[in-house]
């Protein structure tokens, strides 16, 4: 099986690899078009600055493709956010994968939420054997809103979008390469699609 990690500006590609390699996967890394089409399966990484992100995208004509690609794709932190139609992290306009606003929490807590919590109401095949009482690593400022396509919510200062599906493609807010055995569940149930 051919895994192809998106390569843009945004970081987290390393442990993304790493987490793969466990799991017995060499992917590869990679910006090209043609690559991307090709591979099996592709994730769509992220930890970065969306405006920024999209920007290095529509350089390399990699808004286009995304969209268009028919594999299982899956999404990570800031790649769940860029698929949505919209983000307020300086007013980006992403993908529109997902009919999706994603949202900047509002400062009754700290921000950004970062560190371990449990997921809500968890349905779908990305998500088999996970439970309410198992925890994945999050570190965001924004979110998705809940939708039709929320597979799992999460709830830090109010319920939000954990993990979203719409046909090939799959999202996660959180990090499942640095969510322990629980993420590899995860990586596995992707790769198992």
């Amino acid at each position: 099986m051919q895994v192809a990690i998106i390569k843009y500006n945004a970081g987290n590609t390393q442990s993304v690899i790493y987490a793969l390699e466990r799991l017995g996967i060499k992917p590869l890394l990679s910006d090209e078009p043609e690559v991307l089409s090709a591979a099996d399966k592709i994730i769509f990484p992220g930890v970065g600055e969306a405006s920024t992100a999209m920007k290095f995208l529509k350089e390399r004509n990699l808004d286009k493709i995304i969209p268009t690609l028919k594999q299982p794709v899956l999404g990570v932190c800031l790649g769940l956010q860029l698929m949505c139609t919209h983000t307020e992290e300086n007013n980006t306009v992403g993908l529109d994968i997902f009919p999706t606003q994603v949202k900047r929490f509002p400062a009754k807590d700290k921000i950004p939420h970062m560190g371990w919590n449990n997921l809500t109401d968890i349905k779908g095949q990305l998500m088999n054997g996970i439970t309410e009482q198992d925890y994945v690593y999050f570190v965001h400022s924004y979110y998705a809103e809940l939708s039709m396509h929320t597979l799992a919510s999460c709830n830090y200062i109010l319920p939000f979008a954990a993990v979203i599906q719409k046909d090939n493609f799959y999202a996660t807010q959180f990090h499942p390469e640095k969510s322990g055995s629980v993420g590899s569940n995860i990586l596995q149930n992707f790769l198992n699609l």
